[in-house]
């Protein structure tokens, strides 16, 4: 697979994507399954996303539905005539980057503005009050309905909204279209049973639903067929996957599948609860060497008094146990986590806890957070808020901690050589980059052209916190 394209280097696979821009055809597009002909319409849409790997696909969703309308992606918002947000309300800051967004188009009348997502299905009506030049609300479990909604504004209807929780649905969409011409998602399961203290999803996405394994598996050939290589499993709690169909599946079984379609080298996983993360997960990653060696399991806080308050259903001490099964396994596998600092009670020793884990796990990269409260929580009401300038001081801190770990672990690797998949080209460095199997970023150089997609072995000669610094081994 050669495809020539030129981005900006990112650092981190999991991180949070804060806004990406939907703006331009799909280098590569899935097959359509069963799209009705598309109607010829001659308008364009631009979508601007909010959120994790999750939200990202999702859009791809929404792009596909929209292709098969007729609609064409615009270049930029200016030229377009649909303006979608697709939105993500975990943390507070991202919410109100959606807001301040929309009164952009303040008083915009040419224009058909939409919010779709998380922050839709959140706020609602609400929305039409905060921002009146807005005229579609629709969330992820209601994206197949977004023709008919787009419909029924081109022919003269002032708002509409669509919030449903339907249970039985998985959020498929008849076409969908891909803006990564590397790397492939498949959601496996939509919505999340758990109840965390501090969590918007349940109320936000709705109740586990999975998809049937052999919807997903086909998914899984198209895309091989299509020239993709690698593909990412995506769920609230992908380990949580449960079959709903006669084969009954567990989420193990579902990933050594996945990993079996001819033509799939690589196939990741994210997000896992540590609930669900049992030892047969890391006995898969042993004995299936398409199975990249990475796994990202949110710890949230190392406290066991704290995460009973955010009620996460694991003691400190079950955690680690999850990590020495890791630890353990044949392959050198990374880990990566999720931390909140400053949760509603948390004493210094509590924080204390969650740095020193830091140290006792030794993670290749933790994505921290502020904890802020969100609207339908248990955690917005309870008492012992944490002012914000501790908060602030406790997240530098432990950033810092983290950073430190992460050059020592990374320094270690230094000499090594790690099969990379080229993902990326930074013309202005010179540099080509790409990804190892543990997710690890590597910048490299070589004298070979159009390298986008291929697999290389690369030596590593520098490391910094988040990245490496190698050359093409031939």
């Amino acid at each position: 697979m050669s495809r020539t394209f030129d981005v900006g280097i990112e650092s981190l696979a999991h991180q949070p994507v804060e806004a990406q821009h939907h703006d331009a055809p799909s280098p590569a597009a899935e097959p359509i399954r069963s799209a009705s002909p598309p109607v010829v319409n001659g308008k364009s849409f631009y979508i601007e996303t909010f959120g994790c790997q999750m939200n990202v696909h999702d859009s791809e969703k929404v792009a596909g539905v929209l292709l098969a309308r007729g609609y064409r992606a615009a270049a930029n918002p200016a030229q377009a005539d649909l303006m979608l947000y697709n939105t993500c309300s975990i943390r507070e800051k991202a919410a109100q980057k959606v807001f301040s967004r929309l009164g952009e188009w303040r008083g915009e009348t040419q224009k058909i503005i939409g919010v779709l997502g998380c922050v839709a299905q959140q706020e609602g009506e609400e929305i039409f009050e905060r921002a009146p030049w807005v005229s579609l609300v629709c969330g992820s479990a209601s994206y197949r309905k977004l023709p008919d909604l787009v419909a029924e504004l081109e022919s003269g209807g002032r708002r509409v909204m669509a919030l449903d929780l339907d249970t039985d649905e998985t959020f498929e969409t008849e076409i969908t279209r891909r803006d990564n011409p590397i790397r492939a998602y498949i959601t496996i399961i939509e919505g999340c049973d758990y109840a965390c203290a501090y969590c918007v999803v349940p109320h936000t996405r709705g109740p586990e639903r999975s998809r049937a394994s052999d919807s997903v598996i086909a998914e899984a050939r198209r895309l091989a067929e299509a020239g993709y290589t690698e593909i990412q499993l995506l769920g609230q709690t992908v380990n949580s996957y449960r079959d709903p169909s006669p084969r009954s599946l567990n989420f193990v079984e579902l990933l050594q599948a996945v990993a079996a379609v001819p033509g799939i080298r690589r196939v990741r996983f994210t997000t896992s609860h540590p609930n669900d993360f049992h030892r047969e997960i890391v006995d898969a990653i042993d004995a299936t060497p398409a199975v990249c060696d990475h796994v990202h399991l949110p710890v949230q806080s190392g406290s066991t008094r704290i995460l009973r308050a955010m009620r996460r259903t694991y003691t400190r001490d079950e955690y680690l146990e999850k990590i020495s099964w890791i630890r353990g396994a044949k392959r050198a596998i990374s880990i990566t986590s999720d931390v909140i600092v400053g949760f509603p009670g948390e004493t210094d020793e509590d924080f204390a806890d969650t740095v020193s884990l830091l140290d006792a796990v030794g993670y290749d990269g933790v994505f921290s957070f502020i904890y802020s409260p969100r609207p339908n929580t248990s955690a917005a009401s309870m008492p012992g808020a944490i002012p914000e300038g501790e908060k602030s001081r406790r997240l530098a801190f432990l950033q810092e901690r983290q950073r430190q770990i992460q050059i020592a672990r990374n320094a270690a690797l230094v000499g090594g050589e790690f099969e990379v998949l080229v993902d990326a080209r930074h013309a202005a460095r010179g540099q080509w980059a790409g990804r190892t199997t543990s997710n690890r970023m590597v910048n490299f150089v070589s004298p070979r052209e159009n390298l986008l997609g291929e697999y290389l072995q690369v030596r590593v000669t520098r490391a910094g916190p988040n990245s490496l610094v190698g050359e093409h081994v031939d």
